[in-house]
């Protein structure tokens, strides 16, 4: 996946790391910063997401669309599709000229809204990558676990990052006997579910 990443992909993924940047320095308004996640986290959740079962394939928290980027290659080389939520409408308009710029929009739909209220019409969901407000965590996580297939994935970003708001829904993950869990330290820390 990684080493044949198609120009028009890898053109967009680096005009997003930029545009990143740009935010994190504070050059542009802090309302529409992305918060997207670093390079090798991209990495991970490509590689996450080949190894998932056949199924849905959900991303909660567009931003950007950088990681949904990552997330079609995998979904491109397994003939899948994802399905990802964003309800910011300055970072619906990037995510979806990210889309059409990247030529992914085959692959990927995006769905502008609150994805509290979609989730409860998906089932069979076999990898789901969470990385919206922190406060909503617990309720998605909630929403998508009875609804996952076996062997189905979920990662969820910031779990090292933002302890002090996510601590309670971690260690509610790794005590949940419907998944093994485990936290990873990459990039600002994800929580790794396996549904059992």
């Amino acid at each position: 996946m990684f080493h044949y990443i198609p120009d028009v992909v890898r053109k967009r993924m680096t005009y997003l790391e930029d545009l990143d940047r740009k935010h994190r320095l504070g050059n542009i308004p802090s309302q529409i910063r992305l918060r997207q996640v670093p390079r090798e986290t991209g990495k991970f959740l490509a590689i996450m997401a080949s190894l998932a079962p056949e199924g849905t394939y959900l991303e909660i928290g567009t931003s950007g669309g950088y990681s949904a980027l990552w997330l079609a290659l995998a979904c491109r080389k397994l003939k899948r599709k994802l399905t990802t939520f964003e309800i910011l409408p300055q970072k619906v308009r990037i995510a979806s000229e990210t889309f059409r710029t990247a030529e992914v929009e085959d692959i990927v739909e995006l769905v502008a809204g609150d994805a509290l209220e979609y989730l409860d019409d998906y089932r069979d969901i076999s990898f789901c990558f969470l990385d919206a407000e922190k406060e909503m965590y617990r309720e998605c996580y909630e929403k998508v676990v009875p609804n996952m297939t076996a062997n189905g994935i979920l990662v969820a970003d910031n779990v090292i990052s933002h302890t002090d708001v996510l601590k309670d829904m971690v260690e509610h993950a790794l005590s949940d006997q419907r998944v093994d869990s485990v936290v990873v330290p990459v990039g600002s820390g994800l929580l790794l579910s396996v549904k059992r």
